[in-house]
């Protein structure tokens, strides 16, 4: 078994209640982790409001990757810093910068000044993300962070469930820029509590410099990783050019960093902890997990419009299923994991739970009515949720107390990369079945991602039923994808030499 928690942890027998660190340290992380997640979902609601009212309809999701790319970028950043500096010090920077840009977003002018006060707010909202995670590991002894990583994960799926209903009701009854002024007051009483933990001392040690050709070159790595795949996603054949030179570039940048990263005594990436077999195995689980589960989300109400005709409260209801699952799931592994401290067989049995589920949705889900899907997928995010707050545990224990930062965040990293890498991934699938096998359903595709079955009611009834099929089988394609990702990750649990906290 690998550690790093060493003696620099409170014995089990000193460790306080979870009674008491639960009140004591929970609201002050749960707020700040909630408001960097919901807002990755509540202002894509909000988003034909802001065309309507500044224009740009063509510029308008910039908001929304905006975002994103920040939120990616920041997550290493505020890992690295506040291991040196201290984390409750640069949640504090993470707050400032949420709430400012908050400010600057609900009366920003135009869509490109949007998308960059939308830039800025993510560059606290991944701090909060990050911080959340490292303040777990630093104000909780590794046999109760189980528990606590298992509340955090119900927050997290809570939080982006919540941020479309959100959206929609604050748009509707107070106009889009309400959106952005809820976070004011909200952000306040987050910095309020998190005045209740206890100010810990960094790591800097002499010599230290930040290493700003790393922070360069991730950049490059990042931005157009990301851009590229939501080019691929989109499936635009008149774009391969650009999305070529887009991951030429991503590429060069990525050997640049790691040669960097390896070569200087303070990387801004935690390229020494990926030494670690329990490490590297939890991030790439990660990756696998959010590349499932992001997916499923994403695609599986354009599959329930397209192909099973589902109204909008039967996928309202499908999708509150997984959500209530993965909560439920995150809670009750995590509870486990601080009873027993047994970590990795969860995962490693619950992800093939998952396959299995995902297998029979592959081969029989036109077979099964709406209420048995639901029933299947909250199996399938019951058992998902037995991943993300084992694979915390692990890397910050692994890890140990000097590098929490950086191993939450490669945590939190991994997970955003997967999400990224898996949507794209499932898109090009089902866009290249379809051209496989109907290339007239292929050049349909989009609109029915854009329209669901409006685009296919358009359509001939001989050629409607054709098309559906056609979708319907690229779908099971897609679903076997998925299964391809969880099986990978349930190897990864399997092999995982740190099984025990």
């Amino acid at each position: 078994m690998t550690s790093g928690a060493g003696s620099d942890v409170l014995p089990e027998e000193k460790a306080p209640s979870t009674k008491r660190l639960f009140f004591t340290v929970f609201p002050s992380i749960m707020l700040p982790m909630f408001m960097g997640m919901s807002d990755q979902t509540i202002v894509a609601s909000a988003l034909p409001a802001i065309a309507g009212a500044l224009g740009d309809v063509e510029r308008v999701s910039w908001a929304v990757v905006g975002y994103l790319l920040a939120v990616t970028i920041a997550a290493p950043i505020y890992g690295y810093l506040g291991d040196m500096f201290g984390r409750r010090r640069f949640m504090f920077v993470a707050l400032g910068l949420y709430i400012s840009a908050s400010i600057l977003s609900a009366f920003a002018p135009s869509v490109p000044m949007l998308a960059l006060t939308r830039f800025v707010q993510g560059l606290g909202g991944g701090g909060l993300m990050a911080l959340s995670q490292a303040l777990i590991g630093e104000a909780v002894p590794p046999r109760q962070r189980g528990q606590f990583q298992g509340y955090l994960a119900g927050i997290a799926v809570s939080a982006s469930a919540f941020g479309p209903v959100a959206g929609s009701f604050m748009t509707d009854h107070f106009g889009w820029r309400s959106v952005f002024l809820m976070n004011v007051p909200t952000g306040i009483i987050a910095l309020l509590l998190t005045m209740r933990l206890k100010a810990r001392p960094g790591n800097r040690q002499a010599g230290w410099h930040f290493d700003f050709p790393g922070l360069i070159y991730f950049i490059g790595v990042v931005v157009p990783l990301l851009l590229a795949l939501d080019q691929i996603r989109a499936f635009d054949a008149t774009k391969r050019s650009l999305i070529a030179g887009m991951l030429g570039f991503a590429f060069v940048s990525f050997i640049l960093l790691m040669r960097r990263e390896f070569n200087t005594e303070t990387p801004l990436l935690p390229v020494r902890l990926l030494r670690q077999s329990a490490i590297w195995r939890a991030d790439l689980m990660a990756v696998c997990h959010g590349a499932t589960l992001v997916s499923l989300v994403s695609f599986m109400p354009i599959y329930l419009r397209a192909v099973r005709q589902a109204t909008a409260g039967d996928i309202s209801f499908i999708l509150l299923s997984v959500t209530a699952g993965i909560g439920i799931g995150s809670v009750l592994t995590g509870r486990i994991v601080t009873r027993t401290g047994k970590t990795m067989i969860f995962p490693s049995i619950g992800l093939m739970i998952t396959t299995v589920t995902l297998v029979v949705f592959a081969i029989y889900a036109n077979d099964l009515s709406i209420r048995q899907l639901a029933g299947l997928l909250v199996v399938n995010s019951l058992t998902m949720g037995s991943v993300m707050g084992v694979a915390q545990v692990t890397v910050q224990t692994a890890a140990g107390p000097r590098a929490l930062g950086q191993a939450a965040s490669s945590v939190q990293l991994s997970r955003s990369v997967g999400a990224s890498l898996g949507t794209a991934t499932i898109g090009t699938v089902l866009f290249a079945t379809l051209a496989w096998r109907d290339p007239e359903a292929a050049a349909l595709f989009g609109s029915i991602l854009q329209n669901g079955q409006a685009a296919l009611e358009a359509l001939a009834p001989e050629r409607r039923i054709i098309a559906a099929q056609e979708v319907a089988f690229a779908f099971s394609a897609a679903f076997m994808t998925l299964a391809c990702f969880t099986t990978i990750g349930s190897i990864l649990a399997w092999s995982n030499p740190m099984r025990r906290v």
